[in-house]
């Protein structure tokens, strides 16, 4: 019979990296098998010692913040948003306004792009990653999308002018619930208001169902003129395939592509 031995130090590094220890969390060895009762002196001696204030009095604890109700919160984004008088001041009111929980998860405000005195302006659902990574509307792959479907009607981001509806990434860029949307549709709504454009273009179903207050599929809705009061006047406005859905579904770019020669026609008249 084989004596036992213990294990060289080699071996119990060897042993340590195939079962998928790559880092230490610590610099100095500890006993796991050691027990633990009974503190080790040197840890004694760096124990920092209880002052007359530590063990009298509790530490402050700040109270939370009581989350704001959704119909308080909405009622709020009225005010705050009537109070913009300009994009800018939308903008500003905007990045202090804390009633939608989104606003705490995203990275940054995602307000606008393109042109405030365009003619044609497009508000898609919410941001995403790219988004909220660089503080614009549709730069990732879906926006790259549209930017191909605006020039081949000979418009750019110029002659344009880019929001969405919630302007605060959800997280993992899920659907925003009704409830966020309608927390910040009064910002939305003042900004078309501000712009003041000819055409309205909706990217997507959520987008048209929660501007045009139609309750119909995406599908049932494209393509369709609708007509939206931006506050001064009333506009044309139309619903189109979002570019995401577009990107996995490109069969539908047809569609959409009907859409956009509509809008290139009414731009004529």
């Amino acid at each position: 019979m084989t004596p036992a031995h213990d294990p060289t130090p080699r071996q119990l590094l060897d042993f340590y990296v195939e079962a998928g220890v790559d880092a230490l969390v610590g610099e100095e060895p500890v006993d796991r098998f050691a027990a633990v009762d009974e503190p080790s002196p040197a840890r004694i001696a760096r124990a920092p010692l209880p002052t007359p204030a530590d063990t009298t009095r509790p530490s402050p604890v700040a109270p939370a913040a009581a989350p704001q109700a959704p119909d308080e919160a909405i009622m709020a984004a009225r005010e705050a948003a009537r109070n913009a008088g300009t994009l800018d001041d939308l903008r500003a009111i905007l990045e202090k306004f804390d009633g939608c929980a989104l606003k705490a998860s995203a990275t940054r405000t995602v307000f606008a792009d393109g042109n405030p005195q365009a003619k044609v302006m497009l508000v898609g659902e919410a941001p995403g990653r790219d988004e909220d990574i660089e503080g614009l509307p549709f730069v990732g792959r879906s926006g790259k999308l549209l930017d191909r479907m605006l020039a081949a009607i000979g418009l750019d981001r110029t002659s344009v002018y880019i929001a969405n509806i919630v302007p605060w990434r959800p997280p993992g860029n899920r659907t925003p619930t009704p409830q966020e949307s309608q927390i910040c549709l009064p910002f939305v709504l003042r900004q078309i208001e501000l712009v003041d454009p000819d055409i309205l273009i909706c990217l997507g179903g959520p987008s048209a169902q929660t501007l045009l207050g139609i309750k119909d599929g995406i599908t049932k809705t494209r393509g369709r003129w609708f007509t939206f009061n931006t506050g001064k006047r009333d506009i044309r406005a139309i619903a189109t395939f979002h570019p995401a859905f577009l990107l996995r579904s490109p069969l539908q770019k047809r569609f959409a592509w009907r859409d956009f020669l509509g809008v290139k026609k009414a731009l004529a008249e």
